[in-house]
Parts: structure tokens; C-alpha cells; sequence
């Protein structure tokens, strides 16, 4: 019987907005994301791809046309279920889940109240889905700090309905264009100029970035960082980020963020940039760069 966990709303946010060329809902045995509302509630609104877990004389039932055990997130949710003590819809369902599951089995912290509080643009009444629907899914970037900071790509920092619904105040662009600081519509625009290339050097803007998310976290303002495809200078900036901001080794900031996006890769020279920063951070390398997986 595999483990029962709580996760994160935010976790979950991440699990739905992760992607490689398409969205990674598409791929079948990426996540079983079960309602285990009742069936009303589930047909009024539920989160987006989720499947209605079916009851058999108070028994719930494995989902229909889905190998659980060949999944490798499983993640359930009902109302506002909020510790595993509760004895609720989401406990009972993960039960039977876990029995046929090799991976744990998540269940949403504050259930769909909590989560479609935070994510309104991820509810949906839609049921069924196709492949190409699936994935032509709207792709929102990664949350690394819960209500305040994101990371994603070019494309996301332009598209103004992510903007919007993310209520983002700031992006900072690492990018080759020229340096500047601009107001576009409702956000401040930070361009970085920095290829992604091993000889680029970000490290000496480290300071300017980490400056600017602070200024605006701080009266809670969101903070969008992206880079072309958002997997290697706009990651960098964020193990540097939580480095400052949060005094993380670069291994534990390096472990957060690419818990949070799993196909973020930092080339190597950013990788000893960012060990040159926790040097200065920490006055110590406390980090072993070699060891770091991805």
C-alpha cells in the first residue's frame, strides 16, 4: 500500500503546469488527479482534467480507464479536507487509491475551496478531453513562492490573460536584449541582457534581480522571471533568488526549484556562478556542485 501525504495547493498548481513541447497532461501516465466530492459538486465546477471518484456502497471505486499503478503522481481532493486525521471524502478515496498505486498519494491541502480560491482560471465544468486538447492545454509558469514569484518562458511573459490571472507586477527578462526598466501595461519590465551561454555572466547581476523581487514581494506584489525558454538563465535566477531571500544552500534552493519545475537546467557556467553567490551569500561553499542531479 503505497504512502498517504498532504500537498500544497501550490503543488498541485505545479503538477498542472508542467510541460515539455505540449502540456504534460497529455502524457497518460503522468497524474491521476481524482474529485472525490460528491457527484452534484463535481458537475457544477472541479479542477481542470480532474476524474469524479465513483462510490459503491460507500466504497469508493478506482477511476474508470486509468491505471493507477502505472501513474506516477496520484492526487486526490474533496471539499476542504485539511490533515489526514480528518476522517472525510479525500482520506477514504486516497485509501483505495493507495492500494493500487506505486507512487503516494497526495491529498490536496484545503481541498477544491483552498485550491479554486487561489487558481479561479483552473476551475472548469469540462469532462472529457482529447489528446489534442490536452495538449494545447494553456501552460501557466511554475510558482516558486506561493503568491509572490514565477518562473516561466518568453511566451508566458507576454501573454496577458497569464498576466492577468496570475495578477503579475513584475517581469524581469533575462534575455540578449538591451538593459532597461519599463512600465507595459500594468507590469515593470526588468531586461537583463544575458545570453545562455557557458562565458555569459549573470552572476554580476545577481544583486540588481534579487534587489528588485525583494522590492516588490516585500508590499506583495508577483514577480514574474522568465528567460527564452525558461528552463536555464530564468531557473539560475531563482536558486539565486531563494539563496538571498531565504539564506538556502545552493543545494536546498537548487532541490526546491527543481521540485517546483523538473526540467529546469542552469548551463554550467551558471551553475558555478550560483556556487560563487553562495560563497558570498553564506561566506562558504557548502555545496558541492558535482553532486547536484537533476
Amino acid at each position: 500500500m503505497a504512502e498517504i501525504i498532504m500537498c500544497d495547493p501550490s503543488e498541485l498548481y505545479n503538477l498542472l503546469n508542467q510541460r515539455c513541447r505540449v502540456s504534460r497532461l497529455a502524457e497518460i501516465n503522468y497524474l491521476c488527479l481524482v474529485d472525490a466530492r460528491e457527484t452534484q459538486d463535481y458537475y457544477t465546477s472541479h479542477i481542470i482534467t480532474a476524474k469524479n471518484a465513483k462510490v459503491d456502497s460507500q466504497t469508493f471505486l478506482l477511476p474508470e480507464a486509468v491505471e493507477v499503478d502505472s501513474m506516477h503522481y496520484v492526487v486526490v481532493y474533496d471539499s476542504n479536507t485539511s490533515c489526514l486525521q480528518e476522517q472525510g471524502r479525500a482520506v477514504d478515496c486516497a485509501q483505495t487509491l493507495a492500494k493500487a498505486s506505486l507512487h503516494p498519494v497526495h491529498i490536496v491541502r484545503g481541498g477544491f475551496e483552498k485550491f479554486s480560491a487561489l487558481y479561479p482560471f483552473l476551475r472548469t465544468e469540462k469532462i472529457l478531453y482529447t489528446i489534442m486538447e490536452l495538449e494545447n492545454l494553456k501552460v501557466y509558469p511554475v510558482e516558486i513562492i506561493p503568491g509572490l514569484l514565477y518562473m516561466g518562458d518568453q511566451k508566458q511573459s507576454v501573454d496577458t490573460s497569464i498576466l492577468r490571472d496570475l495578477k503579475i507586477s513584475a517581469v524581469i527578462s533575462i534575455s540578449q536584449s538591451d538593459t532597461t526598466e519599463s512600465i507595459k501595461g500594468n507590469q515593470t519590465i526588468l531586461n537583463i541582457p544575458v545570453a545562455d551561454t557557458v562565458v555569459s555572466d549573470l552572476y554580476s547581476s545577481f544583486e540588481r534581480i534579487c534587489s528588485c523581487i525583494d522590492l516588490h514581494i516585500n508590499i506583495d506584489s508577483r514577480v514574474l522571471i522568465v528567460s527564452r525558454q525558461g528552463r536555464s538563465r530564468c531557473s539560475a535566477v531563482a536558486v539565486a533568488f531563494l539563496m538571498h531571500h531565504l539564506k538556502y544552500s545552493l543545494e536546498e534552493a537548487w532541490k526546491y526549484v527543481l521540485k517546483c519545475k523538473p526540467t529546469m537546467r542552469p548551463n554550467s557556467g551558471f551553475l558555478q556562478q550560483l556556487s560563487d553567490w553562495e560563497l558570498h551569500i553564506m561566506g562558504t561553499r557548502l555545496t558541492n556542485i558535482s553532486g547536484l542531479q537533476f
